[in-house]
């Protein structure tokens, strides 16, 4: 035991745990914190709002697999952490997120900047806590950091009243931590990988689809290894993109919403349809009777409660998908040694070549020949993050992704303005790859105050906003659905992106050909400040394919035609 100031004990808590960066607003109940924090080799990541911290840190936990950590004060300042932390909790991204709080003689009295953040963030996070006495602050610390990086990850949050930071307290940094009923072991049951193992060995047309929980397991490896040995074509969601090469001939790309013709297409008629990591969200499904209506569904997940919750199984695998789907193929090789190409090679009846289209469309580049070059440019282990909306859907088809952890989208709440300060966050966990923000207008004007922030903290990312000065999935659906009544979408009023970044000290370009396009991605890769790249593209251009609402994979649109 080592008699210690809160705040002095907060500072060595993170260090023990390997934390190098924080990202946060400092306030009146994080000034103790603040302080110590200049005694500190972690890096402090001054954002220009709460919202933005969160989304630094879960981009920067998402890049390296490690818990991302941002702070702000009490009042406002927590709660504007809220939907960064929402975000990250429903992505299972583990986050820990600190706030302040007002002394404790004070809490209940409606104190300046007190909020009960506890009663406020209790449904968006995996677990939270409130500090009561200084000596609770490392055993605090280090459950946080705990909950938040095993088993399904999440976002943890933990508010310290500020009088905990500035008295002293009798600290234990190397506490037992124990949680009842939070079982850690992940090894998944024999008997349910052998019942798994048959029916997909029995097979005629096996069936991969992978989500994140791939990505978050580090099962890349196994789940290519399984798909050859199947020889199964697989798909991913969202959430999993990056778990699948998709330059491998039995990747079949996005399914959902805005799925590939490939899974769209495949999906509905496999037989067996695994499931690896993925909790089947209506973005995937669409409509669910029409997702997987004559296959038997076996799912693999680390979180029991996703079993059967969405999408009846035939059967189950509760554990780690790496021994997962190890486990599987062990089996799989077994009971079956010469699978049939007959199905995997329907793929080819979806294989286009989506670059023989024209550059340009009424004046403006298509925004599919835009992501197309810019996959062309950036290496295969370049980082890219996107905002969400059109933006979102154009990325996750037309950018291919290689590796995991190399895309990155908020995929579960849909958070606009999510991608660039994650990309902040990104390029501080690996400031030795490019980092790019797939943006749309709408998205990046939420945030594009945290220029300032990569600015000063020489974090050289790049952002291409594809300006078609609307709100354009929601423009998308009106034009559709709608008759063309356009309502709260248009955004007359957008600044010029080219001096707004100039403004921060950022180089800012806009390109109308994509020779200029190219030329400028290029100049921006070997930049030493960020750099926003403007991209007019047509209002009227639509993410397709497309499912209208209520239907299902089998009415995907193809075409607004």
């Amino acid at each position: 035991m080592t008699e210690m100031l809160g705040s002095k004990a907060f500072v060595k808590s993170l260090e023990n745990e390997g934390t190098e960066h924080i990202f946060g607003i400092s306030g009146g109940s994080l000034i103790p914190i603040c302080d110590e924090l200049l005694d500190s080799d972690m890096r402090f990541i001054l954002a220009r709002h709460e919202q933005g911290a969160a989304h630094m840190a879960d981009g920067y936990a998402r890049v390296l697999n490690k818990v991302g950590v941002c702070m702000a004060t009490s009042g406002p300042g927590a709660t504007n952490l809220v939907t960064g932390v929402a975000t990250a909790q429903i992505d299972s991204s583990p986050v820990v997120a600190f706030t302040g709080q007002v002394n404790r003689n004070v809490i209940g009295t409606d104190a300046f900047q007190e909020c009960d953040i506890i009663g406020v963030s209790a449904s968006v996070t995996k677990y939270n806590m409130q500090v009561r006495e200084p000596s609770e602050i490392p055993e605090t610390v280090k459950k946080a950091f705990h909950i938040a990086n095993t088993g399904r990850k999440g976002s943890v949050l933990v508010d310290i009243p500020k009088d905990c930071t500035t008295l002293s307290g009798e600290m234990d940094f190397n506490p037992e931590i124990k949680f009842r009923g939070y079982e850690m072991d992940h090894t998944p049951v024999p008997q349910e990988l052998d019942w798994a193992a048959q029916i997909l060995a029995k097979a005629e047309r096996p069936l991969i689809m992978a989500g994140g929980g791939v990505i978050a397991a580090g099962a890349t490896n196994e789940l290519v290894a399984l798909s050859e040995a199947l020889l199964a074509p697989t798909a991913n969601t969202l959430m999993g993109k990056g778990a699948f090469p998709e330059d491998h001939p039995l990747s079949l790309g996005l399914c959902g919403m805005h799925g590939t013709q490939a899974s769209n297409s495949l999906v509905p008629q496999a037989d067996v349809l695994l499931v690896v990591g993925s909790r089947f969200s209506d973005r995937t499904t669409a409509k669910v009777a029409d997702f997987n209506p004559n296959g038997k569904v076996v799912h693999i997940d680390i979180d029991r409660s996703e079993i059967d919750k969405n999408v009846e199984t035939v059967t189950k695998v509760v554990g780690d998908a790496k021994q997962a789907l190890a486990g599987l193929l062990e089996r799989v090789k077994v009971l079956k040694n010469n699978p049939s190409a007959a199905w995997s090679n329907r793929i080819q009846e979806f294989r286009h070549d989506w670059n023989t289209e024209a550059d340009t469309a009424n004046g403006y580049l298509r925004a599919p020949k835009v992501i197309r070059a810019l996959r062309e440019l950036l290496p295969r282990d370049a980082i890219v993050t996107t905002e969400v909306g059109q933006n979102q859907m154009w990325a996750a088809l037309h950018y291919d992704t290689y590796l995991p952890r190399t895309f990155h989208t908020s995929g579960g709440l849909g958070t606009m303005g999510w991608g660039f300060p994650a990309s902040i966050g990104a390029k501080a966990a690996k400031p030795e790859v490019p980092v790019v923000d797939i943006a749309g207008d709408g998205s990046f004007g939420m945030t594009e105050n945290n220029l300032a922030t990569a600015v000063e903290e020489e974090l050289p990312v790049i952002v291409v906003v594809l300006n078609n000065n609307v709100l354009g999935m929601v423009a998308q659906w009106q034009r559709l659905f709608y008759d063309r009544r356009y309502s709260a979408v248009k955004l007359k009023g957008n600044p010029d992106y080219v001096k707004l970044a100039e403004a921060y000290g950022a180089a800012g370009v806009r390109t109308t050909t994509l020779d200029d396009f190219r030329r400028e991605v290029k100049r921006a890769i070997k930049a030493d400040v960020p750099t926003v790249i403007d991209v007019p593209i047509d209002p009227d251009e639509n993410v397709m394919p497309m499912i209208p609402p209520g239907l299902g994979l089998k009415d995907t649109l193809w075409s607004a035609d």
